[in-house]
């Protein structure tokens, strides 16, 4: 939500304060200067998924001693609960990469990372998935951390109404889909816990990704006693929003900040430094840099290009590659959006490559809905590289088509709304694609600049004709942009239900030889994106963060490319 955020009644930074000061007077700008220059250039934030940490429960260090390890992090507006069971967005990502352990990840050499289950085993044609939680799994208030704790989020994200966006990851269990849609009992999922301390996964068929879902929030657990429904606030509230992470919750302020401390009851308390993250929200990344600029912050993500050149050659200046892909649905509910002729010439009609030159250097065009810096497992390239571009751009054939469909020279089209967030990369890029559309195609877009939340809301609601959407990657593996686009996927806000696009993308699911299942991925993409034209991507991204060079052991999430701090030091 689009709120200014200025006044901040926490005094967080201690001993850091030394630091900071340091850092400014290192930086090849005088620190007024550049303030200065941030504050003409305008800089307003791009809603790329940020990382940080929360947790909570009456157990763990709550001090504030002056010596104490702590630092700052500036995150977007308050979107979505903390629920992973619910309908979250920005802010839970912010809170979840410290706060809640899932049983495994991988680590930036693509090697397993045990978490909260210390050993798995599979059976022989991967439908059976068994994991060993470790018995010194605790939750932030002492209590051990059990099998039904998962269960609970797995349960509870399978009731529609509790607003999951990622309930459909959990359909290759058995019967989920069918609990989901209410064609079954919960007591015949394919979930089981023997015991306190193991779960089963039943799945239907086999599932070569099944070990990368792992690290999605309905597969993380949330406390039997307390996790109940997403409305009721225990999400939010320290003393039941309890966390198995190293991390928990301690005091949140919407709209404002909250703030995480490090949780002496987990497992690996010993490899954690911190003692204290705080996240405080903003609403544009023109007070971002200056909050950074001035010592408020010590970390600042996913800020525009025009960072890079202020902070140039200095410490402070992160550059990274986000698994991420800007695009914008199409409503193929709301006519002529439903003619495949009007859709390939809107996208034919769009110069990519003028647009990322106005919206900024940390953009470069793409044509494919999986993101262009992904990796395929197996050749160590980016998977996008491995397949001929879905289509190009060609305004004259653009032209032929939307004549074709009824609109020569774009009389009779009705004008089309584009909703997007009120953020400035968003905006640029909507007064670039209205310029082009018209100039190109002579059709009119009109503009419908929304907050954030607003936006989340329209699109699910169905709600819209164009509508921006950003997917930063949750797991490395392609399949996390094409299930978006499956015709039972609760991402799928647009209307599409295409079988043929369905059996390619299942059948990649199953498929353990690495180049057929790469194939059939490819060959989704092509249909969807190359000749149904489902969808408009626009550009990937690279994030562009402020970092205090006090901070060491700031890791970057393979699977999104987003920055994680629960191993982080300072000073």
């Amino acid at each position: 939500m689009e709120r200014n955020v200025t006044d901040w009644n926490i005094d967080c930074r201690g001993d850091n304060e030394k630091n900071r000061q340091n850092r400014r007077r290192g930086s090849g700008y005088p620190a007024g200067e550049r303030a200065a220059a941030l504050l003409v250039s305008g800089i307003l934030f791009c809603a790329a998924v940020l990382t940080g940490c929360s947790g909570s429960g009456s157990g763990g260090n709550k001090g504030t001693d002056a010596g104490d390890k702590e630092i700052t992090v500036a995150i977007n507006s308050e979107t979505g609960t903390l629920d992973p069971a619910g309908s979250i967005a920005l802010t839970y990502l912010a809170y979840s990469v410290s706060a809640l352990d899932e049983l495994l990840t991988f680590d930036e050499n693509g090697e397993i990372e045990y978490r909260a289950a210390d050993s798995y085993e599979v059976n022989e044609d991967s439908t059976e998935w068994t994991f060993h939680l470790r018995e010194d799994a605790l939750w932030s208030d002492g209590t051990p951390v059990t099998s039904g704790d998962f269960l609970n989020t797995i349960t509870r994200a399978l009731d529609p109404a509790s607003g999951s966006g990622y309930a459909n990851y959990l359909f290759p269990i058995e019967n989920a889909e069918a609990i989901y849609n209410g064609e079954a009992e919960m007591d015949t999922l394919g979930v089981e816990a023997p015991d306190d301390h193991t779960l089963v996964f039943h799945l239907e068929e086999p599932c070569v990704y099944f070990l990368d879902l792992l690290r999605l929030p309905v597969y993380t657990p949330s406390c039997e006693q307390y996790a109940d429904s997403p409305d009721s606030g225990w999400d939010t509230d320290p003393e039941t929003s309890l966390a198995n992470g190293p991390f928990y919750l301690t005091e949140y302020v919407p709209d404002q900040y909250f703030v995480l401390e490090k949780n002496e009851n987990y497992w690996d308390r010993d490899n954690i430094h911190l003692d204290r993250i705080t996240y405080r929200f903003f609403d544009d990344t023109q007070s971002m840099a200056n909050a950074y600029e001035t010592g408020e912050v010590d970390v600042a993500t996913s800020l525009p290009s025009t960072v890079m050149e202020l902070y140039e050659g200095q410490d402070d200046l992160l550059v990274t590659d986000l698994i991420a892909t800007r695009y914008i649905y199409f409503n193929l509910n709301v006519e002529p959006l439903d003619d495949v002729r009007v859709r390939e010439a809107i996208n034919l009609a769009i110069d990519r490559e003028e647009l990322c030159q106005i919206v900024g250097a940390d953009t470069e065009p793409t044509y494919n809905l999986i993101a262009k810096y992904m990796k395929d497992k197996e050749t160590g390239e980016y998977f996008v590289d491995e397949a001929e571009q879905p289509f190009e751009e060609n305004v004259e054939r653009a032209r032929e088509l939307l004549a074709e469909a009824g609109y020569p020279d774009g009389e009779g089209f009705p004008t089309l709304t584009y909703s997007y967030p009120t953020l400035e990369m968003d905006s640029d890029t909507a007064q670039v694609l209205q310029s082009q559309l018209k100039e190109n195609l002579n059709i009119n877009i009109e503009l419908n600049a929304q907050e954030l939340q607003s936006s989340y809301s329209s699109r699910y609601a169905g709600d819209f004709e164009l509508i921006r959407m950003n997917w930063t990657a949750d797991f490395a593996d392609p399949y996390t942009y094409l299930s978006m686009l499956l015709s039972n996927s609760t991402y799928n806000c647009s209307g599409i239900n295409d079988p043929e696009y369905d059996v390619l993308v299942e059948q990649s699911s199953s498929e353990s030889d690495p180049a057929k299942r790469a194939e059939l991925m490819h060959q989704a993409e092509q249909l969807a994106v190359g000749e149904q034209f489902y969808i408009i991507p626009l550009y990937a991204m690279k994030s562009v963060n402020l970092v205090n060079p006090e901070i060491t052991g700031i890791r970057q999430i393979p699977a999104s490319g987003a920055l994680e701090y629960r191993y982080a030091d300072i000073g």
